[in-house]
């Protein structure tokens, strides 16, 4: 067997098992293997009520159970259909061949992950040894040495560009498809939309000047004219937002992903028609993960917990403020916002805080959601009881965690997986309404 045919033995470094605990179990019948060095750094996360905190400590259950009477010295095997796994020691590399501390430097983990794959492509010289990391320079570092090195592809959106077509527009109809839209506000499919045809898809029916905004209802099969609905006097401004304010006042839908770059009206239109629907749940949770600037812990900033959070939690409460303005004080409306708020029928906190709940009849609105993991996508829908509707916003080229990319976050994996479902809407807002000046900047900066 030629060294190109042979089996391959992927090697997993920290950040692929802090995206992915099941990542272990991915990689079909081929061998799997992570440095001891790795095996350190889990023990280091395993403390905490963060995401990677708990991907840490189901790693190490899974490698417990997996474990069992067995020595990790030695393979040992994943499974039926599956490869073997075992646990690469800190052995030195041959003296003759290439030591990555020695290149690098010493006393540094990532270079100790490497010389775990140089001693696997030496003592297992059978087999394809790859490095797997979601690292960027950890795997400019492997290549540099002439490693084989790749990103995690699980859980990879193939096709970017997909995400980007939430809506057809389908033209020179016949007037007559129009003006029947127009005056029984729907009508049989029947072909109309031809191979753009999706469940709950958005679309702009056209002939010549004469136009409607539509929904494709798959449940009786028709066309649906969609109107521009208020929202907690919140009016949409272009055809995307009409169509997303539909998807979140759809009692039928009840997953909603609204993608968009700054200033379009994602997370306002949400909240807006949360609170337009207020009395149909029991609460409204508005939640984000927290990034904090140039990655460091929010542990060293001052004050309590409430005080530590409060700046990542503001925009929240940047969009609340401009629902109220759009009421006078004394009006009933803004009063009503006022007792919710005070009796925490909405609530504005970071997504940590609502780990390990179960949702029964609440509007569930997640913030920045292009900084989730596949996996955290996963546990937030799975948390919703019934009555609960989810909505997440996000842009998934604004992306603020280092291990993560366009193709790779929860949100684009959600879309692409989601798409078509009959209790799922994707909209993508393209016009920024937030000014002139906050549009110059998305278009030219």
């Amino acid at each position: 067997m030629t060294k190109k045919n042979a089996g391959k033995i992927y090697v997993l470094d920290t950040s692929v098992l802090l995206f992915d605990h099941n990542s272990i179990k991915n990689f079909e019948e081929n061998d799997v293997a992570i440095p001891i060095t790795v095996l350190e750094e889990l023990d280091k996360f395993k403390i905490g009520n963060d995401t990677k905190n708990f991907e840490a400590r189901e790693v190490i259950r899974f490698l417990d159970k997996l474990s069992g009477q067995f020595s990790f010295k030695r393979w040992v095997s994943l499974g039926d259909g599956l490869g073997k796994f075992k646990i690469v020691m800190n052995e030195e590399v041959d003296k003759k061949g290439i030591n990555a501390e020695n290149v690098y430097g010493h006393n540094k983990n990532d270079h100790k992950i490497l010389n775990a794959c140089i001693s696997l492509l030496q003592t297992e010289k059978n087999k394809r040894v790859i490095l797997v990391s979601k690292d960027i320079n950890l795997r400019l570092k492997a290549k540099a040495l002439d490693l084989q090195a790749e990103d995690y592809e699980a859980v990879k959106v193939k096709d970017v560009r997909n995400l980007a077509q939430s809506m057809a527009t389908i033209e020179n109809l016949d007037s007559r498809i129009i003006q029947k839209l127009y005056s029984h506000n729907f009508i049989e499919e029947d072909g109309i939309l031809n191979g753009a045809k999706m469940a709950n898809g958005y679309y702009i029916l056209k002939n010549g000047k004469a136009s409607s905004l539509c929904f494709y209802n798959e449940e009786n099969d028709t066309i649906e004219r969609v109107e521009k609905t208020f929202a907690s006097s919140i009016k949409p401004r272009n055809a995307e937002q009409s169509f997303a304010v539909h998807a979140l006042l759809n009692p039928n839908i009840k997953l909603v992903a609204i993608q968009g770059v700054a200033g379009t009206g994602k997370t306002l239109l949400a909240l807006a028609c949360a609170i337009e629907q207020h009395k149909l749940y029991k609460q409204i949770i508005l939640a984000r993960p927290i990034i904090p600037l140039s990655n460091r812990d929010i542990g060293y900033l001052p004050g309590d917990a409430n005080e530590k959070i409060s700046p990542y939690m503001q925009p929240l409460w940047d969009n609340l403020k401009f629902i109220k303005s759009q009421f006078k004080e004394t009006e009933k409306k803004y009063k009503a916002i006022e007792e919710m708020v005070q009796q925490e029928k909405i609530s504005i906190t970071p997504l940590a805080f609502i780990r390990g709940r179960s949702l029964s009849n609440v509007m569930f609105i997640i913030d920045e959601a292009q900084n989730l993991t596949p996996h955290e996508v996963k546990t937030i829908i799975t948390r919703a009881g019934e009555g609960t509707k989810v909505v997440f916003t996000g842009d998934i080229h604004q992306i603020d965690t280092p291990y993560m990319d366009e193709q790779s976050n929860g949100l684009s994996y959600m879309i692409d997986r989601l798409k078509g479902n009959k209790l799922f809407a994707h909209i993508r807002l393209e016009k920024g309404e937030r000014s002139e000046l906050a549009n110059l900047a998305n278009e030219l900066l």
